[in-house]
C-alpha cells in the first residue's frame, strides 16, 4: 500500500510558503524576481539530501532532477512531474505565517491577523471534505502560496518515498520546477533538451481527484487608438482625445455576457485588462479566452470590429489592432496520445479517489509544454481560493496528490 504521511507533507509545505517567491508581471527578468531562486536552491538541497546526484539549478531559476529507472524493462518512458515555485502578484507573499488546523472541527476559522477575513463552510464548502483533518491556511495578511507549492510539496515527497522505497519500480523521472508561472512565463527559458521527457504531469490543480486535460486557447489583443491632438487652449472642435475614445471602445463592450463575471463552463470571453496612454495616443490591453480556435478567432473579429464602429465615429481618429498567442488548449495535443490521460485516471483511482475530469478556465504550464513537444495534463493538489488571504488547503489532499504520482510512475512501469 502507497501511503504518504499528511503531517510530514504538512510540515514540507509550511516550510516552503515562507519562503517570499511572488512573481512580477512588469519585469522582464528571467525570473522575473531573483527571490525565486531562494526556494530552488532550498529544493535543490533538500533533493541532494535524499540522495539524489543528479540535481541542478540554472541561471533562470528552473530546478531540474533525475530519478533513475530501477525497472528491468528497457523501453518505458521518460515522465516529468512539475509545478511551479512563485506564487501570484495579487496578493502578497511576504512574511507568509501558515497556521496548521490539525483537527478542523467545521467551524468557522478566524484568521488572526485579520480578524475580519474568516473562512466559513457556507462560502467554501469543500471544507466539509476535511472534518476531523488538517486544514492549513495563512493568517490573513498575505496569500498562502498552495499555488503551487503544494504541487512542489507532492513532488517532493512522492521523490522521498522512491528514495527510500527502491522496491517500488519505476522508470526514468524528471522533476521541473519552473519559476513566473503566474505570470505567463514558466516555459520561457525551460531546456526541454535537458528536460528530456517524453510526457509530463503539472501538479497545480483543485480538489482531490481532479484531472484537467482541456484548457483555454489564449491571446492577448492590443487596441492602439491615435487621436487628433492640438493646443488644448485653441481646441474646440479640432481635438478629439484618443483617452476618451479609449473609454468609449469600453463603454461600448457587451454589459450581459462575453466577459469574465458573465460566463462559466465552456464559455469564451474577452476582458480588458488595462488601458495607457495621453490625449494623444491610448493603448487597451485585453485578454481574449476560447476552448476552440474557432471560437477564439470569432472573438478577434468581434472585438475588431466593435473598436473600429466605435472609431469611426469620430473624424481623423485612427487604430491599429495587434493580436498576440499566449497559449494554446492542451486537448488538441492530449488527445492524440490518451494513454497518458488514461493512465493519471488509473493512478487516482489506485489512491482510492474518485476521478473528476475538468476543463480549465485558465491555462498552465501543461499548455505550453504540451506544444513543444512534451504533452501534459494537470493534477490535483487540494489548493483552495488561491490568490487570496482566505487561502487553504487540506493536508490529506496534498498526501493524496504524492500518493498519484507514485501510482502514476508505477502504471507507466507495468505498461512500459
Amino acid at each position: 500500500m502507497i501511503q504518504i504521511s499528511q503531517d510530514t507533507i504538512a510540515e514540507r509545505f509550511m516550510r516552503y510558503v515562507q519562503v517570499d517567491t511572488q512573481s512580477d508581471p512588469t519585469s522582464n527578468a528571467h525570473p522575473t524576481t531573483e527571490k525565486q531562486k531562494d526556494l530552488s536552491k532550498m529544493l535543490l538541497r533538500e533533493l541532494y539530501g535524499m540522495g539524489i546526484t543528479q540535481v541542478e539549478t540554472d541561471e533562470f531559476g528552473y530546478v531540474y532532477a533525475t530519478i533513475p529507472s530501477n525497472s528491468d524493462k528497457k523501453d518505458i518512458p521518460v515522465i516529468c512531474f512539475c509545478a511551479h515555485v512563485d506564487t501570484a502578484p495579487d496578493c502578497s507573499g511576504t512574511n507568509v505565517k501558515p497556521i496548521l488546523h490539525r483537527y478542523y472541527d467545521g467551524q468557522d476559522i478566524v484568521l488572526p491577523d485579520d480578524p475580519s477575513l474568516v473562512l466559513r463552510v457556507i462560502d467554501s464548502p469543500y471544507l466539509k471534505h476535511h472534518l476531523n483533518s488538517g486544514v492549513i491556511t495563512a493568517s490573513g495578511l498575505t496569500l498562502l502560496g498552495s499555488d503551487d507549492k503544494s504541487g512542489v510539496a507532492a513532488i517532493m515527497e512522492a521523490a522521498l518515498f522512491f528514495m527510500q522505497n527502491p522496491v517500488v519500480k519505476h522508470g526514468t523521472i524528471r522533476i521541473l520546477f519552473t519559476p513566473d508561472e503566474e505570470v505567463g512565463q514558466g516555459t520561457a527559458k525551460v531546456d526541454m533538451q535537458k528536460l528530456g521527457a517524453q510526457f509530463g504531469y503539472t501538479l497545480d490543480g483543485g480538489e482531490a481527484g481532479s484531472l484537467e486535460d482541456e484548457t483555454f486557447s489564449a491571446d492577448g489583443a492590443t487596441i492602439t487608438i491615435n487621436g487628433v491632438i492640438t493646443h488644448p487652449g485653441y481646441a474646440k472642435d479640432k481635438m478629439i482625445n484618443a483617452l476618451k475614445v479609449a473609454g468609449a471602445v469600453l463603454e461600448a463592450l457587451p454589459k450581459t455576457e462575453w466577459s469574465p463575471e458573465t460566463t462559466e463552463a465552456k464559455e469564451g470571453f474577452v476582458h480588458p485588462v488595462s488601458m495607457n496612454g495621453i490625449a494623444e495616443k491610448a493603448t487597451i490591453q485585453f485578454i481574449v479566452r476560447d476552448f476552440t480556435l474557432a471560437g477564439l478567432k470569432a472573438h478577434h473579429q468581434r472585438l475588431k470590429q466593435i473598436a473600429a464602429e466605435t472609431v469611426a465615429r469620430y473624424p481623423g481618429v485612427t487604430m491599429d489592432y495587434q493580436a498576440t498567442e499566449q497559449y494554446r488548449n492542451m486537448k488538441e495535443v492530449l488527445d492524440c496520445c490518451p494513454h497518458v490521460v488514461a493512465y493519471a485516471e488509473e493512478a487516482i483511482q489506485r489512491a482510492g479517489l474518485t476521478v473528476k475530469k475538468e476543463s480549465i478556465r485558465g491555462g498552465t504550464d501543461g499548455s505550453r509544454f504540451s506544444y513543444i513537444g512534451m504533452p501534459c495534463p494537470n493534477l490535483f493538489t487540494g489548493m483552495q481560493n488561491i490568490h487570496s488571504k482566505l487561502e487553504w488547503i487540506g493536508t490529506k489532499d496534498m498526501a493524496k496528490a504524492a500518493e498519484t504520482i507514485v501510482h502514476l510512475a508505477m502504471i507507466w512501469e507495468e505498461k512500459g
